[in-house]
């Protein structure tokens, strides 16, 4: 076997859950083969670059072994080399639960302190 559908790779990689999940990432052209939009029953070959973009990020993965069938995640690991770049360490954000209602006094001040505003912005009265 010298080629394998994108599509079905992905999927036995363990990179999406299902192939369905594969197929439509392709189809909204999610991802990208050697630098080209692809469909999802184009073949990837051995050494072949792929850019995934999952939840806003890229994952750049090189294929190395040829898979169609769901392998166990140890073997799925071998199957392609990871070259994604760090992600940069983001901030938390304070996020309220939808339907909370208005935040209190305190937890609008630990919000607050969570953006990075502290205690400069406490008011006229600096309490």
């Amino acid at each position: 076997m010298d080629a394998a559908r994108i599509d079905s790779w992905l999927w036995a990689v363990r990179v999406y859950k299902t192939r369905s999940a594969a197929t439509t990432a392709c189809r909204a052209g999610h991802v990208r083969l050697n630098g080209d939009k692809v469909k999802a029953a184009q073949h990837v070959r051995i050494g072949d670059e792929l850019r995934i973009r999952i939840a806003g990020f890229d994952r750049i993965l090189i294929v190395r072994q040829l898979l169609v069938k769901r392998v166990g995640a140890p073997l799925a690991a071998a199957a392609y080399q990871d070259r994604t770049p760090e992600r940069e360490p983001q901030a938390m954000i304070g996020v309220r639960d939808r339907g909370a209602g208005r935040p209190t006094k305190r937890e609008r001040r630990d919000i607050d302190r969570l953006r990075g505003r502290g205690d400069e912005d406490a008011g006229i009265f600096g309490l």
